[in-house]
């Protein structure tokens, strides 16, 4: 049985259909890699499941329970987390307050501070800074920290190399290593093929709210993906080509 299974999803953002009749399993211990344009809908996917925009049909089926009608705080208690594109942290608090804050809305588990500073030995000197002096990296470093405060199951990473330097996604690509090898189940939404092909099990690419493209990851090609991402070569979801 799937952690994870959307089936039928359609959310909106006003009259614009943003996630149109998306079916989406994910196994546990999954990397799901989400690929797209800007405005296929791979972020309001995210934040459906996550319990954070409302959708207008289907269902959302967690662990074997219905959580459609759960609110997103009720479905972090359940082992849901997102790491929201932009990091939205709260700028006036501290790195530390900023995870613990998070910690109370979870569940128990392996992840602590201390654990997760092992994984993000930059953030060590700097858990009494507010979030709002922080660099691009060391605040991503705490939104991922912050969602793993919750010990998710289920992790929705949306964007985190977005608006970073180079140097700073491969310092953040490494240190999530951990999280990658023996952490929750992960969705990633990330725009850097290569980065994407090289930890994901299973690629889905999406174009105006739909998926489009389903491949394991080792079978999937670029080209085919770019192919998908521009709609050159549409497929049903869930087929898989030969």
């Amino acid at each position: 049985m799937s952690l994870l299974a959307a089936e039928q999803l359609d959310a909106r953002h006003g009259l614009l259909k943003a996630v149109r009749n998306v079916d989406l399993c994910v196994a546990e211990g999954e990397i799901l890699a989400l690929v797209g344009a800007n405005g296929a809908g791979k972020t309001t996917l995210l934040r459906t499941i996550a319990g954070a925009h409302r959708l207008t049909s289907g269902r959302i089926i967690f662990d074997g329970k219905d959580v459609t009608a759960l609110r997103a705080h009720e479905r972090v208690a359940l082992g849901i987390a997102l790491v929201p594109e932009g990091r939205r942290l709260f700028a006036g608090l501290t790195v530390e307050e900023n995870l613990r804050v998070a910690a109370d809305a979870g569940r128990a588990g392996r992840w602590t501070i201390d654990a997760l500073l092992d994984v993000f030995p930059m953030l060590k000197a700097r858990l009494k800074t507010p979030a709002g002096l922080l660099s691009g990296g060391e605040q991503q470093a705490t939104s991922i920290s912050r969602a793993m405060m919750t010990n998710p199951r289920l992790l929705l990473l949306d964007e985190i190399s977005l608006g970073l330097a180079p140097l700073a996604i491969d310092n953040l690509y490494r240190s999530l290593t951990a999280l990658f090898s023996s952490g929750p189940a992960l969705v990633l939404v990330e725009q850097n093929l290569n980065r994407v092909l090289g930890v994901a099990t299973r690629v889905c690419c999406m174009l105006e709210g739909r998926i489009v493209l389903e491949r394991d990851a080792k079978l999937a090609t670029r080209q085919q993906i770019t192919d998908a991402y521009f709609g050159l070569r549409q497929q049903a979801p869930g087929e898989m080509r030969p």
